[in-house]
């Protein structure tokens, strides 16, 4: 199914970005990033972060330390959220 009709990302394309990735995904700023686009008109951002939580499952609720999806903090103290996931 296409999510973001803008830049004509399906929900697998967003499924796959999410397993592929090296760091932590968990935002949609960081799918964008991961799929070499940007957001555009910003409605499909809520079905996005769904997308995540799904294929993330239980860490995305609450992670344990060590889990390679745990959202830490950055050396700056900047939250890991506002980082674009190198993919």
């Amino acid at each position: 199914m296409i999510v973001c009709s803008c830049n004509v990302l399906s929900d697998d394309d967003i499924r796959a970005a999410v397993a592929e990735s090296d760091d932590a995904v968990r935002h949609a700023k960081q799918v964008y990033g991961c799929l070499g686009c940007s957001a555009e008109c910003g409605r499909c951002a809520r079905t996005i972060k769904t997308i995540i939580d799904e294929a993330l499952g239980p860490c995305a609720k609450s992670c344990c330390s060590g889990c390679p999806h745990s959202n830490t903090v950055a050396a700056n103290d900047e939250p890991a959220e506002f980082a674009l996931a190198a993919c």
